[in-house]
């Protein structure tokens, strides 16, 4: 009789048992990504949260998940570096509606910025800058506010061919501030390039993991992108700043959104020409003339750093921008 009393009080823990990891398994969903060796999770349940935001009626709040802060990001050892800075903690990312149910606009824009002439920037650019401050997107493609001809100098680097050093000793001459939109393949393959652009006070920005069109992922999948690089630039340069270029420049309302709800600023341009295309390459004259001639006050310049021609060219457009009384500023200064 004893066993059996101890036989039905095993089947019965047994029994609770299983019922409270069914239970557990529907309040704990968690989605890990893992980009060689930085890891992303997501739990849902016990971290969901709502957020209250000006909605139309009959609208259910948005709510929002979290990309908690990982812990398995690759590490130099004993907290060492790329840039001798100290690792930075990682973020914990909030993503706001992650299922969109907003109904923000999804459909891919493939950005275009017109061609600027006679010192103003073109319809387009200006259009597209009022369109964002209308929607409240956190995003920059011409800086309408500053009253002075400021420049700002930015550049895409999806891998290194050798110039990018050039373009950084230029910069330095010229004591001019840029910032480089840098895939993580691109950092992981070249950290001493990217250390020193951190340390010569240059922004590095984000370009996402994999370099995906934003429209085409989801809002979770954005934030991972984002997060992803966030995480590497934190624990092996102890860095990180909040400016974002969406891959190949193409976006939708609910990824300018989304980013701009990560707290970084999606910066575009208002001038730009075809510099990447290495089959192309028209010589230093070329890039110097087309980008003289389409200069205007608050104009953000893409530039790619694979192209010779930007490189060779540098030197002289800047000294022509500042001799007809531009001034070239950091994205930590447009207002």
């Amino acid at each position: 009789m004893k066993n059996k009393k101890v036989l039905l009080m095993t089947l019965l823990i047994a029994v609770l048992l299983s019922s409270c990891m069914k239970n557990n398994a529907k309040d704990d969903l968690t989605l890990t990504t893992e980009y060689s060796n930085v890891e992303l999770t997501t739990q849902a349940g016990s971290e969901l949260n709502t957020e209250i935001q000006t909605k139309p009626e009959n609208v259910t709040a948005p709510t929002a998940s979290v990309l908690p802060a990982g812990s398995n990001s690759t590490v130099l050892g004993n907290g060492k570096t790329y840039t001798g800075k100290a690792s930075l903690p990682l973020q914990s990312f909030k993503i706001k509606d992650p299922e969109n149910t907003r109904g923000l606009s999804e459909k891919l824009n493939g950005y275009g910025f017109g061609v600027a002439k006679d010192g103003k920037a073109n319809e387009i650019s200006v259009n597209n800058q009022k369109y964002f401050e209308s929607k409240n997107f956190n995003a920059l493609c011409l800086d309408r506010k500053s009253t002075q001809k400021v420049l700002y100098l930015t550049f895409d680097c999806g891998y290194e061919n050798g110039y990018t050093a050039k373009i950084l000793d230029v910069l330095k001459e010229k004591k001019v501030t840029a910032a480089f939109f840098c895939t993580l393949p691109e950092v992981k393959e070249n950290p001493e390039i990217i250390a020193r652009m951190i340390n010569e006070g240059h922004i590095v920005g984000n370009h996402s993991v994999n370099h995906p069109s934003f429209p085409e992922i989801t809002r979770t999948k954005m934030a991972e992108e984002i997060k992803g690089m966030d995480d590497y630039l934190r624990t092996n340069f102890g860095y990180s700043e909040p400016y974002f270029r969406f891959p190949k420049g193409e976006y939708s309302d609910s990824a300018l959104d989304l980013v701009g709800s990560l707290g970084y600023k999606c910066v575009f341009w208002s001038l730009a020409y075809s510099d990447w295309d290495l089959n192309n390459q028209k010589g230093a004259d070329y890039a110097f003339d087309t980008v003289t001639a389409r200069l205007h006050p608050g104009a953000v310049i893409l530039l790619h750093a694979v192209s010779p021609d930007n490189a060779n060219a540098l030197a002289r457009i800047i000294d022509y921008a500042e001799e007809n009384g531009y001034t070239f500023k950091s994205l930590r200064d447009c207002p």
